[in-house]
């Protein structure tokens, strides 16, 4: 990808450790406190679905607070400059007249309040490297406020030049209250921004997550404005969402009930959903959050990309939700992964209690591929590739086929499973609590599985390369993160 700005051509569960948590990831266990004050929210009477939020900043009383990462990186040396600015306005609410499984759902609007959260723009500080494309990424408050997708998709956002804007769309990480798996290393409730930096944040107002969809598309209205400052005068070619695990159920919601009606984004990029979508009433009620097996709907004017591992499709319960690729719309299943992992926890496996190797699978290498096609998809048109899905040995209960040496069967391929050193398991392992169990395993093969398959080193090497080729032949892999992955296979040690 160039850094020149390209030009636009697409118009704008049961019986598992994680069976409580899939149901919940949609939303908070606690919708936050301090919602909706008396007279916040009135009726819907008339309702703009193309309003866009009004921007404040960059704001610089206090201290930012950041969101959580295991890969935080210096900004500055990659270029990129950070700002954060206030975003407000009056957000609508919805109620769903039908809720069918194929995603055309209908809805009224309710209810209208004010709101005033903050989002976190990155850019690059040249306006020379901007490509054009400004991410708008839903954050997660699953286990405090963070931006997974930031931490996913670099280091490709940076060194391609993409802006990237971070939203508080979430009442949790604005006004506080009880994440669902809590705030890693601290059993201490979350503050939200207001009570940690109230000198900062203290003007800051959620209403509720009811109204979150709405706001959402408010603010990626607000980064198409002519004059806005937060983009620092860049003019974007296209505007993309972007939502990881609990936020790609919101992300599922608003593209098959808000989408159609705003058409705020020129893609969705989907990451990590379940089989249902988020509520529209801003709670946890299951029979609100639509049916289980619930699709992208097939009538939507732009892109939607679905990047889905393991353990979505099991534990999560996405298998019942799989839809056929169509002329806009796209799913990979990524073979070997789990929903997070070694790399997008880091350290703090063992900090949050799990006591066996979580999943080490190649989800950011592959995920970054994936976006890359997406972008290009969105710009020009020309669709990403289109892998099988994950073979089932069951589809009732839904079950994974695996080969002999207990990997999965079909989706994306990458060396990590078809050039095996271990079994890589989206599943919990035996005795994970509930955040580890959502990181999968890594069950690494014996020095004598090594010899016994590849006898050497050297023909290990050859063959981890031949299937790297292929991978990144296919689109599957981006040929930037050739060398590091086979640095990493020459560190796999033989016996002898």
């Amino acid at each position: 990808m160039s850094w020149s700005k390209r030009r636009a051509s697409v118009v704008p569960k049961t019986g598992t450790v994680l069976a409580g948590v899939a149901a919940l990831l949609v939303s908070p266990l606690i919708v936050a406190t301090g919602v909706e004050t008396a007279g916040a929210a009135t009726a819907a009477s008339t309702v703009s679905y193309h309003s866009a939020a009004t921007l404040a900043g960059p704001v610089t009383v206090g201290h930012i607070i950041e969101p959580l990462s295991a890969h935080p990186l210096d900004l500055a040396a990659n270029g990129y400059v950070e700002q954060e600015f206030f975003a407000s306005g009056t957000a609508t609410a919805f109620k769903a007249d039908s809720m069918p499984s194929d995603g055309r759902w209908t809805t009224t609007p309710t209810t209208k309040a004010a709101y005033k959260t903050r989002i976190i723009v990155r850019r690059p500080a040249n306006p020379a490297r901007f490509n054009g494309t400004v991410i708008v990424e839903w954050m997660n408050v699953s286990a405090g406020e963070s931006a997974p997708d930031w931490d996913f998709l670099n280091p490709m956002l940076m060194r391609d030049g993409y802006a990237y804007v971070a939203v508080s769309a979430q009442a949790l990480g604005v006004n506080g209250g009880k994440a669902l798996l809590g705030s890693p290393g601290s059993s201490a409730p979350n503050t939200g921004l207001v009570g940690e930096e109230p000198a900062r944040y203290g003007s800051l107002h959620h209403p509720g997550d009811q109204y979150a969809l709405d706001m959402y598309a408010q603010i990626g209205q607000a980064m198409r404005a002519p004059h806005q400052k937060a983009l620092g005068g860049l003019k974007p070619t296209h505007i993309l969402a972007v939502g990881e695990s609990q936020s790609a159920f919101y992300l599922t919601t608003f593209a098959d009930a808000i989408q159609p009606l705003t058409n705020t984004y020129d893609g969705i990029f989907i990451h990590s959903r379940g089989g249902s979508g988020a509520s529209l009433a801003g709670t946890s009620i299951a029979s609100s959050s639509g049916p289980d097996n619930l699709r992208i709907r097939t009538d939507l004017q732009v892109p939607v990309f679905m990047s889905q591992t393991q353990t979505d499709l099991i534990q999560l319960g996405y298998a019942p939700a799989q839809q056929p690729n169509t002329a806009k719309i796209r799913t990979w299943e990524i073979a070997g992964t789990a929903h997070a992992d070694a790399y997008t926890v880091g350290a703090a496996a063992s900090l949050l209690g799990c006591t066996t190797p979580v999943n080490s699978g190649p989800q950011h290498n592959v995920v970054q591929a994936a976006f890359t096609a997406f972008d290009k998809w969105v710009d020009n048109g020309t669709p990403p590739p289109s892998p099988p899905p994950f073979k089932l040995s069951s589809s009732h209960p839904a079950t994974l086929a695996l080969d002999a040496h207990g990997n999965v069967i079909g989706g994306v391929r990458t060396p990590a499973v078809d050039v095996p050193i271990s079994t890589l398991s989206g599943a919990p392992a035996a005795g994970a609590n509930a955040i580890c169990g959502l990181f999968g395993s890594t069950v690494a093969f014996t020095p004598a599985q090594l010899a016994s398959l590849y006898g050497t080193q050297s023909n290990y090497i050859a063959q981890y390369t031949k299937s790297l080729n292929k991978a990144i032949a296919g689109g599957y892999i981006l040929s930037a993160d050739k060398a590091s992955l086979l640095a990493q296979a020459h560190q796999v040690q033989f016996p002898g």
